[in-house]
């Protein structure tokens, strides 16, 4: 009878429990890291979606920028990670952050994102 018994035990349970316990864990503490990135892409595509961006000054379009962050709670990007230059007809935006939280005692997680937005008058194509 014993040898058509099937299942997991309870050592085998706790193990596969503590694995995605664990998982789980990195999951919850990488979602704000990432969720903040999309905002910090959301806000870049409203400001680039901006009637008149490209004739707008550098100092403007930063307020614009920083304003759309703080709306959407982004706290790790700093003023010193908001690059302005002049391309052509327009501007290029770049943001250029990192991002580093706990995870288990001395170990960090650490997260670098760059993203960069032409800004162009409405009407013109890259």
């Amino acid at each position: 009878m014993a040898s058509r018994q099937r299942g997991i035990t309870l050592l085998g349970f706790l193990i596969v429990l503590a694995v995605v316990g664990f998982f789980a864990y990195v999951a919850m503490r990488l979602f704000p890291v990432y969720s903040e990135y999309y905002s910090v892409v959301s806000a870049m595509k409203g400001v680039a979606n901006e009637p008149g961006v490209a004739s707008m000054e550098p100092n403007r379009v930063r307020d614009l920028l920083n304003r759309r962050f703080d709306i959407s709670y982004v706290d790790s990007v700093k003023p010193n990670n908001i690059k302005i230059t002049r391309s052509g007809q327009g501007y290029t935006l770049n943001v250029k952050y990192e991002v580093r939280r706990p995870l288990i005692y001395n170990i960090d997680v650490v997260a670098s994102f760059d993203r960069t937005v032409d800004l162009m008058r409405q009407g013109e194509i890259d």
